[in-house]
């Protein structure tokens, strides 16, 4: 059908007696928030599929990331990548502290590793480097420095839920990751965030800053928010868990037609697939470079066919409007590349092939 809108995203679902089945006891306890049993089984499932001891769950991703920077006690300067979301480098900046931007590799789109050391300056505490589109950070490197000049390494792994490099999960590396539960996401809880970490005395302090800085006492020891995921969310994210592995199956299928359609033509470039890296298939971006119709042409045209794709990132965290004289982003040469010439393409578990086909075919047609 060509007047049929293709959605970028199109959130999975669990089957609706499923949902209604698992929060129908909550009209008798009466427990919808502050840590509640749904919360704490959602816990326990998460940290069982992501092979780590300890997660700590948010009302969202953001505050996930801006509560981990303000936990680990980051100061002065963080070096990170602007090759990102806009929430990563607000939770720098609502920190108070000073983005240091590190251009991106032209293969992969992740922070380029050999040009962190540059910029250690006296001043730099940390480094938030993302994982993108599934693509991990060159994690060893990036111990490496961090050990070298005792700097915090904090991972925006938005993208990277259930992934695994080297046989690792990624939610244990650095001192702490942040995932997105975000109703986009892989797997999601409507709107959520969870954090792993490494030092156990962080559970209690990230218990604490997302209930107003309240202990277990009732006492106020931190100046803390308001970021506790509720009982209706964390009910979603036990269904959805059930789900996972079909949800990142039928994704694979979407991902496999799409490479199968689009490999090998001039000018377009296609995200790499790495042995070592078991995808969750999150994202299709695409590289226009060279090819007969530039990124925004193939951008407009899609968009004429009710086919809605995304210009992701664009534009470069430090060259969007509220930073904008504030940053250099030549400074970033190679984001300011790719941002200028990605573009993601429709991906969910429900995209059917024959619009995969469809897609394909106005980009090759164009």
């Amino acid at each position: 059908m060509k007047d049929k809108i293709i959605p970028l995203v199109k959130p999975s679902m669990p089957p609706y007696s499923e949902y209604i089945n698992e929060i129908k006891d909550l009209w008798d306890t009466r427990y919808l928030t502050h840590t509640g049993p749904k919360h704490n089984r959602l816990e326990k499932a998460l940290s069982n599929y992501l092979n780590v001891d300890k997660i700590a769950l948010f009302t969202n991703g953001h505050l996930a990331l801006e509560l981990s920077i303000l936990a680990l006690e980051v100061k002065g300067e963080v070096i990170t990548t602007p090759f990102t979301f806009i929430s990563t480098t607000h939770a720098i900046v609502r920190n108070g502290l000073d983005p240091v931007f590190c251009d991106i590799k032209k293969d992969d789109y992740t922070i380029d590793a050999s040009k962190i050391e540059e910029l250690v300056t006296e001043k730099t505490s940390a480094i938030l480097p993302v994982h993108v589109y599934g693509n991990i950070c060159d994690y060893k490197e990036i111990e490496r420095i961090a050990k070298k000049y005792n700097l915090k390494v904090i991972y925006d792994a938005a993208h990277a839920f259930g992934e695994t490099v080297d046989g690792i999960n990624v939610s244990n590396l650095g001192d702490a990751s942040m995932f997105s539960f975000h109703a986009t996401k892989v797997f999601h809880t409507v709107e959520g965030g969870g954090v792993t970490f490494k030092d156990d005395n962080l559970y209690n302090k990230f218990g604490s800053l997302r209930q107003f800085g309240m202990n277990q006492k009732h006492e106020i020891i931190d100046i803390g928010t308001n970021a506790k995921m509720t009982e209706i969310h964390a009910a979603m994210g036990l269904c959805n868990m059930k789900h996972i592995d079909d949800e990142i199956k039928k994704r694979k299928k979407v991902v496999e037609r799409y490479r199968e359609r689009l490999s090998d033509i001039k000018g377009i470039k296609l995200n790499e697939e790495k042995e070592n890296i078991k995808n969750n298939y999150a994202y299709f971006p695409v590289l226009f470079d060279g090819y007969k119709a530039n990124r925004d042409e193939v951008f407009e045209e899609l968009k004429k066919s009710n086919i809605m794709a995304r210009k992701y990132f664009f534009p470069l965290t430090n060259n969007i409007e509220c930073y904008k004289d504030r940053f250099d982003v030549n400074k970033t040469p190679i984001a300011k590349y790719v941002a200028d010439r990605i573009l993601t393409l429709p991906l969910y578990a429900d995209l059917e092939l024959s619009d995969v086909d469809r897609i394909c075919d106005i980009i090759i047609n164009i």
